[in-house]
């Protein structure tokens, strides 16, 4: 096996969130977290959509409570975070994808995820379509262009939760070469969870790629932003040569707080592109090319 396709260990968060009382319970949580992770002999760590939402409690109960403040008082800790993702990414040497955070740009509330390597902050993913939830009640808009990640660990993308529900976003990923697709996810109810986990899978599929879902998990009924969390941490290949028939690495059990890890095999990802049973990597083009339908009228 070429060095340059070296298998990837990754850990996926079920990340539940906490009332933290101050800083310092923050940055022992997440100190503890990433031990735990790297201790698992992980690459990279994933953090889920939202999990930086516990931020907001620094501020007190009240501004966590407020939708309109909660986004201001996580926004003024993302510094101080960033800075602590940075110091766990050297201490440890593993890549981190730091839980989403609302952050203003130009003017506009948008999620963004942030990338570390052990020499530091890589860069940073936005989301790229708004749930009715965001776009309606929380004024969170979409940021910046999608952006691949062409890392030490191989060339990565992340799909915010949401977005990996849309195919045009993993497809233009998958063309730009991403191996692995990273999918932080929050959602509130089970179809909610499932709407991204098929999302994911289907990513997988199309893109003959590995996709790694992070959730939240369990009760934060101190931000109504986050109140209710359902999911599962997985990670998924294409049903295919060189990979699991059901397509999934490895899962946890639903709404079970804890690491998930599972190995992304390049080798695997590139065997599958080239000679796999099937080739939608490949024959994505026939698709786009025959996508006029014609209408027949009864």
């Amino acid at each position: 096996m070429s060095a340059d396709l070296a298998p990837v260990r990754i850990a996926a968060a079920a990340y539940p969130l906490d009332p933290l009382a101050d800083w310092d319970a923050y940055a022992a949580k997440l100190s503890d977290w990433v031990a735990r992770g790297a201790a698992t002999g992980a690459d990279l760590l994933v953090f889920p959509e939202y999990g930086a939402m516990e931020l907001a409690h620094l501020d007190g109960p009240e501004a966590a409570a407020d939708l309109a403040r909660a986004l201001g008082a996580v926004a003024r800790h993302i510094p101080a975070a960033d800075a602590l993702h940075a110091d766990l990414a050297a201490r440890h040497g593993v890549h981190i994808l730091a839980a989403s955070a609302p952050v203003r740009a130009d003017g506009r509330w948008v999620n963004r995820a942030r990338l570390f390597a052990p020499e530091g902050l890589l860069g940073a993913q936005d989301k790229q379509v708004m749930t009715r939830f965001e776009r309606e009640h929380w004024d969170v808009s979409p940021g910046g262009p999608l952006t691949l990640f062409d890392t030490a660990l191989g060339r990565i993308g992340v799909l915010i939760c949401y977005d990996a529900e849309f195919p045009l976003l993993g497809r233009a990923l998958a063309e730009a070469g991403a191996e692995i697709l990273l999918v932080p996810s929050c959602t509130d109810a089970l179809a909610g969870y499932w709407r991204v986990r098929v999302g994911a899978m289907a990513r997988a599929l199309e893109g003959q790629c590995v996709v790694v879902q992070s959730p939240t998990v369990g009760d934060a009924p101190w931000c109504p932003a986050v109140d209710e969390n359902h999911g599962a941490a997985a990670i998924y290949g294409p049903p295919d040569r060189g990979f699991p028939a059901t397509g999934v690495l490895a899962e946890g059990a639903m709404d079970a707080p804890g690491w998930v890890v599972a190995e992304a095999d390049r080798a695997a990802i590139a065997a599958v592109r080239a000679d796999g049973q099937v080739l939608n990597h490949r024959h994505w083009p026939e698709s786009a090319a025959r996508n006029a339908p014609v209408t027949i009228r009864g």
